[in-house]
């Protein structure tokens, strides 16, 4: 044996064991300090940083510091996060935990499952060779097409569960670029690229994702104004498309495939899809399971009767259908990814805390302040930048929830009309292309292990520029030219 090959395993890293201490020295500067001075709203209202704010400021610093270095696998920072909140008494630890097995958690476990009988019935496959017939052999065209068809799903069903569906048929389209497991380009902007785009179709309708519900009904409780399902389509349609291909774009150039096309691919793409066959009993079982529970999830919009009924209760039913027809058995459990799962439990975990504590609002209302003597657009602009930031590290509606009652108070002093708040607000809550928790197709897309958490962040830095640059634009110009308000009258 080698034996530098041996040596290896012990040798140290310092890049990781230097941003593993500073995280803890974060920690522990932040949450040993001194009082921080309290948060004043326009209206005079005072927002203390408690003792458990600033501790739960601290594990926020600590645990965003770990994930983006990787200092210890994902789903370890998430542990930390509970443990830390226990030991320091920044939240009880039945309460830090109980966020571990939250709803959105559970939604998200289904999710992957759905996406864990797509590949085993090989639902995925048969999609993935479909889709290379009708795109072709340019690699350009494969990034499109995949984008194009993820977006779309996100129209009509909760991008969470599009990232898990659209997943393996990636696997399968990546293992047919002839470069086994190794990272390449064309990997990194396949994963990272669905995961991005997965987000800017979810803001387009209300079936895409929960937040733009909340937020809707958030709105008219505030402001006594109804946006209605198609109203919100008609604005957030041409912003969700215009960065789709704006993503497409940037990654032909950043992330350009190795190759230019994929000789053959075509050709080969038919004769695999001839070599599966008719639609096999588990296939046809497994679609009609699937395809009923995102029935039942988009009419919960349409139909009162059914609003009520929880939609992590209605994708789970197709788990345990999935068990009940003997489409997956136990062992089928040793394959769902739960580095990922415990990553999501851990970033709600710590979205509650920073809520529950008060330490997001005491942010919120600091950030929004700074603004409340600028010029209109500043203003807009500068909640779109913090509920974009704050949305990659706790829940999206929380985000927003705890930015929109400070900006509608500032907003009429400044005579900016609300509703572009919300809109401007609602986009960037939907793309948080930083973190991994920032959202759930960003953690799905990371199980592909085509890139780190560093390279993903590094990424989103300018995506993130260009988002901004896009919310501006129809701030300023695009949605007024459509009649959205901007100024009071």
């Amino acid at each position: 044996m080698n034996s530098a090959a041996a040596d290896t395993p012990n040798r140290i890293n310092w890049s990781k064991l230097v941003f593993l201490f500073l995280g803890i020295i974060l920690f522990v500067v932040v949450y040993y300090s001194p009082p921080w001075p309290d948060a004043i709203d326009p209206m005079g209202k005072h927002f203390e940083l408690s003792r458990e704010s600033k501790g739960a400021l601290a594990v926020f610093l600590l645990a965003g510091t770990w994930w983006v270095f990787e200092v210890v696998p994902i789903g370890i920072t998430s542990l930390a996060i509970g443990v830390l909140q226990a030991y320091f008494l920044i939240r009880p630890a039945k309460v830090a935990f109980k966020d571990f097995m939250d709803p959105s958690v559970m939604f998200i476990f289904a999710s992957i499952v759905i996406g864990l009988v797509f590949t085993k019935t090989g639902l995925t496959r048969r999609m993935a060779y479909k889709m290379l017939i009708i795109v072709g052999e340019r690699t350009s065209m494969i990034y499109l097409g995949c984008f194009v068809v993820t977006a779309a799903l996100t129209h009509i069903m909760a991008h969470t569960a599009v990232a898990a569906t659209i997943y393996p048929l990636l696997m399968a389209i990546y293992a047919l670029y002839g470069e086994g497991d190794k990272r390449t380009k064309f990997g990194k902007g396949l994963f990272i690229g669905m995961a991005y785009v997965a987000g800017a179709g979810s803001v387009i309708t209300l079936l895409g994702a929960a937040r733009g519900a909340v937020a809707l009904g958030f709105f008219y409780d505030i402001v006594g104004t109804n946006i209605s399902f198609f109203t919100l389509t008609y604005y957030m349609f041409p912003v969700g498309w215009l960065m789709v291909f704006l993503i497409w774009g940037f990654f032909m150039i950043f992330l350009k495939p190795e190759k230019k096309v994929i000789p053959g691919l075509r050709a080969k793409a038919v004769q695999l899809n001839a070599e599966l066959g008719a639609l096999t009993r588990k296939e046809i079982l497994a679609l009609i399971i699937v395809f009923v529970c995102i029935l039942v999830m988009s009419l919960r919009s349409f139909i009162p009767a059914l609003e009520p009924v929880d939609k992590t209760a209605i994708i789970l039913t197709s788990t345990i259908l999935f068990f009940i027809t003997g489409i997956l058995d136990i062992n089928d459990l040793e394959d769902i990814p739960w580095n990922i799962i415990l990553l999501f439990s851990g970033a709600m975990s710590i979205g509650f805390c920073l809520w529950e504590t008060g330490a997001a609002k005491w942010l919120a209302v600091n950030w929004l302040v700074l603004f409340q003597k600028a010029n209109w657009f500043v203003f807009v602009m500068s909640i779109a930048f913090f509920v974009m930031v704050m949305t990659n590290f706790i829940m999206n509606v929380a985000a927003i929830a705890i930015s929109l009652p400070v900006a509608f108070v500032i907003a009429p002093y400044l005579g900016v009309a609300p509703e572009v708040i919300l809109f401007a607000a609602l986009t960037t809550a939907g793309m948080p292309f930083l973190l991994l928790v920032g959202a759930a197709p960003n953690a799905i897309a990371y199980d592909s292990k085509q890139f780190t958490t560093g390279e993903f962040f590094m990424y989103g830095v300018p995506v993130s520029i260009i988002l901004m640059v896009v919310v501006g634009f129809a701030v300023y110009f695009l949605w007024p030219l459509m009649g959205m308000p901007t100024t009071l009258p």
